[in-house]
């Protein structure tokens, strides 16, 4: 199986010289996270992932997940290595001090979340949703409740989970049934079943607190009518440790295509016990807290697989020897030539690293947004940091989950039948990947959030967080000749992008049938553009280190940009024409001719 190793010399790139991750410092309640601090942090997370997550992915893959008399087992070597990641301090870094967190930057959160899903995605997800329930929790909760479960969650003793989907309804959640009955003292006892629970039950923790949703008694119907519940496994005594079991129990795993070490659960609850999160009826303003942690969260998922399948289709072209270089033998002593010679080869690597080096940034570009919309002191600035997160959580969600499953299907390409196999591991990456444009909301979803919410919130704001730095830096640097190469496409691919974006917002107004037909070109026409102006900034960064560059790391980020421009980006002139083509052919065929 191929190796993983942590990518941080690309990681501290992206993270100080592209988004001055130096500045973060300089916010209130970072003070401490200067270069001297964050570095050791990521290398630790390096050496974790790299020598303890990694080497179980590909057995827990093969073990899976076991459920025998109601428990739940996860896979060999799945709870020692949890101990040592809770005792490391790894389920709380990006947690409230307040609550025992160490209240890390998002910034370097998600470099740790990258190395994680690179090196075992199905461990992730237990300390992954716990940290979803965490943000939920502290959002919304009272203090009561914060009191009693955030230090659990925040420590590791305790994992969470967020239950929505019922076996009848998955994205349209007002269709949900499961009941919460008001008792005399303040608590609720909740009936109903949940299914594809991520981390639904385990046996990595003590206790496990479930996210509920559920209606009342005198709910409205739909989406107005749900209210968000905490229900924990066992009821905890008074002193905090876990005591007798609360109604909820495990009706079976499910059987995946991928993740299989994450044990993905139907639940049933039986007149659980639990209490009420937020205000009665607003659950989905609740849990829209925990989710929209998530998608970003979802997004890194498909960046991090994407890296760890560049890194075994590298390994693997280097070494595997077939054929002769199309101009003549390159390595003439030895038998044949290794097929990274090969243009098609190095076609499809190409895509991998350009993928992955651009997608790193978007989602590190929205993380430093997140940064500043929790920490600044100016309230201006952290309300436009508010509305680009909210811009950008669909795009980060589904364009690195599509492209990092594009990524590793040419990573298995890559390695020919031997990628198909499972000894080299390969087959595993797009399997696990595959799930990422499912959950969370699917791809399409995504699409239809930006066009239909984010293109017209609060009069169109959220977009001009994006359209003005991106159309101010093509003006400073149009006549710059050194970039030209980079710039200029850009510049064209951006006007595609903004009258894509008139378009579909005119003929959404007259028929949203035509939004909807749009959306998903819309997205990734708005991703790539987006991709494409974090390249010619790399690029400008690079180019203006190479004379200072022993590694031939800045050459190769040119390198890497020149292919982007040339090779990726000329596919937002496609994209464009579809979403200007609107929706007619696609609603045309009669329902019964399908």
């Amino acid at each position: 199986m191929a190796g993983y190793k942590a990518p941080l010399r690309d990681m501290r790139f992206v993270l100080y010289e592209l988004m001055s991750g130096d500045e973060l410092a300089r916010l209130p309640g970072y003070e401490e996270f200067t270069r001297e601090l964050i570095d050791p942090v990521l290398e630790e997370a390096a050496r974790l992932c790299e020598e303890v997550l990694h080497p179980l992915n590909r057995s827990g893959d093969e073990e899976g997940c076991t459920l025998e008399n109601g428990v739940v087992r996860t896979p060999k070597g799945f709870p020692e290595a949890y101990r040592q990641f809770r005792e490391g301090g790894w389920t709380s870094i990006a947690c409230d001090p307040a609550y025992g967190g160490q209240g890390l930057p998002a910034m370097v959160n998600v470099l740790v979340e990258e190395m994680i899903c690179s090196a075992n995605l199905s461990f992730g997800m237990y300390p992954g949703l716990s940290h979803g329930a965490y943000v939920a929790l502290h959002d919304h909760g009272t203090e009561a409740l914060k009191a009693a479960y955030l230090p659990k969650l925040v420590d590791g003793t305790w994992a969470g989970t967020m239950c929505l989907t019922e076996p009848h309804c998955g994205t349209d959640l007002g269709l949900l049934r499961t009941k919460a009955v008001p008792q005399g003292d303040g608590s609720y006892k909740l009936t109903g079943t949940k299914i594809f629970i991520s981390a639904g039950d385990h046996d990595l923790t003590e206790n496990i607190v479930h996210l509920v949703l559920a209606r009342l008694p005198d709910a409205p119907k739909g989406v107005k009518g749900i209210s968000l519940f905490l229900v924990p496994k066992y009821l905890p005594h008074a002193d905090g440790t876990p005591g007798p079991s609360n109604g909820v129990s495990t009706g079976a795993i499910e059987h995946k295509m991928g993740i299989k070490a994450s044990a993905t659960c139907v639940l049933n609850f039986d007149d659980a016990t639990g209490w009420l999160v937020g205000e009665p009826h607003k659950g989905m303003r609740a849990m829209f807290s925990m989710m929209n942690t998530e998608r970003v969260a979802v997004g890194v998922q498909g960046l991090g697989l994407a890296e760890a399948s560049y890194q075994g289709a590298v390994a693997y072209a280097r070494e595997r020897l077939q054929g002769r270089a199309l101009t003549g033998p390159k390595y003439p002593d030895r038998p044949a030539d290794p097929i990274i010679v090969h243009p098609d080869v190095r076609r499809m690597l190409m895509l991998q690293r350009s993928t992955v080096e651009s997608c790193r940034a978007l989602a590190m570009w929205t993380a430093r947004h997140l940064d500043l919309q929790n920490r600044h002191p100016d309230p201006e600035v952290r309300r436009e940091s508010e509305d680009f997160v909210a811009l950008m959580t669909p795009i980060v969600k589904a364009l690195l989950t599509d492209l990092g499953y594009e990524a590793t299907n040419h990573g298995m390409q890559v390695l020919g039948g031997h990628g198909y196999i499972r000894e080299h591991g390969m087959e595993q990456y797009v399997r696990d990947c595959r799930i990422a444009q499912i959950y969370e909301g699917t791809n399409g979803i995504q699409a239809l959030d930006l066009v239909g919410r984010k293109l017209g919130l609060a009069g169109g704001r959220p977009l001009r967080r994006f359209f003005h730095p991106v159309a101010a830096y093509i003006d400073e640097k149009m006549e710059d000749e050194a970039l030209a190469e980079f710039v200029q496409p850009l510049a064209k691919a951006f006007v595609r992008l903004q009258q894509a974006t008139a378009e579909v917002a005119r003929a959404g107004l007259s028929n949203p049938e035509e939004a909807g037909a749009a959306a998903s070109d819309y997205l990734r026409l708005f991703g790539l553009t987006a991709l494409s102006y974090l390249w010619a900034r790399m690029a400008e960064i690079a180019l203006a280190k190479q004379d200072d560059d022993p590694d031939g790391f800045y050459a190769a980020k040119v390198a890497t940009a020149r292919f982007h421009a040339e090779r990726v980006l000329p596919q937002t002139g496609a994209l464009f024409s579809a979403v200007m083509a609107g929706g007619k052919s696609i609603m045309a065929l009669d329902e019964a001719a399908f």
